[in-house]
């Protein structure tokens, strides 16, 4: 049951999809992990910004930021556009979505398996 929550497949009828939709998880949550491409994603989320803009509040090289960025795209949070040597990024907020989905399929896992200890603790005896 757990690994096919994990999982998060769409349709049993096309494993090669639910492949796909396993490794975008995957992409999504390691994009997660960073605490800097945690905060890039929260400065996209109000309005788009320059690659510049996005370096500003980090003591990294514009190219470091730049990496995050491209681990962002590879996971379809952030999509980049160009206008001539000016990089902007935009938040893509689906994948977000779908990572929610599953967390909250997890807490209602462990929500459950929690209240059944609880109640389990309760009606147990008390040793003294």
């Amino acid at each position: 049951m757990l690994k096919s929550m994990l999982d998060h497949r769409s349709s049993r009828s096309n494993p090669r999809e639910g492949v796909r939709t396993s490794r975008r998880l995957d992409q999504v949550f390691h994009a997660l992990a960073h605490p800097v491409r945690r905060e890039i994603l929260t400065r996209i989320s109000t309005q788009e910004h320059s690659i510049s803009d996005l370096a500003a509040p980090f003591d990294m090289t514009l190219e470091a930021v730049s990496q995050h960025v491209r681990v962002l795209e590879r996971a379809k949070l952030l999509r980049r556009t160009r206008q001539g040597r000016v990089h902007s990024c935009r938040l893509e907020p689906a994948p977000l979505r779908d990572a929610s989905a599953v967390l909250a399929k997890l807490a209602g896992l462990w929500g459950a398996q929690l209240a059944s200890l609880e109640r389990w603790l309760q009606d147990a005896p008390e040793d003294h």
